[in-house]
């Protein structure tokens, strides 16, 4: 009996509207609504199972609920990026596309890689993390509306013009509350001064970091660099030697640790130093941002997990 249910693998395709699942033992399916009643039924449907781990696609957001529901109620839920799954699905050559066949594709994934099942953020993380990208659609609205300020008619330019006023007022607003989140909380807090105290890093980067990447600190360096798309891929074949790529990742995270770096390369003396020997030995700009952000991130990782704030050192260089 026990074999039976370690045999059980779920895939839930998660649309705006249904949830699709489908059992990878039995080839089972069913929809459900994606609402309070359809996920306690699937949740309640799902516990009696026990299956191995449920396997549902990050979806932007429509996932939260039933995999917040799942992983309360004790079910083992692993989130996977929806890149992993296709690139799957191609190499398996299952090319249709359906709800169904998704939910199905789902499963067969889960059983076939066995993802690690994922660890849900506190809710003060998800609190956090919420802030954080309000605050970037608040700034890509902005940019928009400073970019029609040139060719706007004059009957809407007064209207562009307040809309800005407003959105300079919320996003500073936003930025209050981040900080005073992260002041209130003492664990935010430890992570804040640790890593605030790394040249390159401002308030901006260290809110990211902490809301989108709770992990840093509590893994070694070459996961903390895969979760945020840092680590380099060989891309050998037979007596071709390829370059090394890198791919995935938090892309939240990525891009605030770019802009990070690109600021620590000139003012962080062990990324600057580390950047001009890159060039000097024939590296591309790209290449060497890229192995500064790899390095910057091993360095915070290191901190986090040691606790310790910046002190420039030999052994950092």
């Amino acid at each position: 009996m026990s074999n039976i249910m370690e045999e059980i693998w779920v895939g839930i395709d998660v649309s705006k509207a249904h949830l699709d699942i489908a059992l990878g033992a039995s080839g089972e399916f069913w929809r459900t609504g994606n609402n309070a009643m359809g996920i306690a039924q699937t949740a309640e449907r799902l516990v009696q199972l026990k299956p191995q781990r449920v396997v549902v696609e990050s979806t932007g957001g429509l996932e939260r609920a039933i995999v917040s529901r799942l992983w309360m109620e004790g079910v083992s839920v692993a989130l996977v990026n929806p890149q992993r799954v296709r690139e799957f699905a191609r190499s398996t050559g299952l090319l249709a596309k359906t709800d169904k066949l998704d939910a199905r594709l789902l499963a067969r994934f889960g059983q076939a890689v066995q993802p690690d099942p994922t660890t849900l953020p506190s809710e003060e993380e998800q609190r956090l993390s919420a802030l954080v990208a309000r605050r970037h659609q608040l700034i890509d609205m902005r940019t928009a509306e400073t970019n029609r300020l040139g060719s706007a008619h004059a009957d809407t330019l007064p209207d562009i013009e307040e809309h800005l006023v407003w959105l300079e007022k919320r996003i500073t607003e936003l930025e209050q509350q981040i900080a005073l989140l992260i002041q209130n909380h003492p664990d935010f807090k430890i992570k804040n001064d640790i890593l605030r105290s790394v040249p390159g890093i401002g308030p901006v980067a260290s809110a990211i970091l902490i809301a989108d990447l709770p992990e840093l600190g509590l893994v070694d360096r070459k996961v903390v660099a895969a979760l945020v798309g840092v680590a380099p891929f060989n891309n050998d074949s037979g007596f071709r030697n390829g370059k090394r790529r890198v791919k995935g990742g938090r892309s939240a995270v990525r891009t605030v640790l770019y802009m990070a770096t690109i600021s620590a390369t000139r003012f962080n003396p062990v990324i600057k130093s580390f950047y001009e020997r890159l060039l000097k030995v024939g590296k591309l700009k790209k290449v060497a941002i890229v192995a500064c952000m790899h390095k910057l991130l091993i360095i915070l990782n290191a901190m986090l997990r040691d606790k310790m704030p910046w002190r420039p050192s030999p052994a950092s260089c």
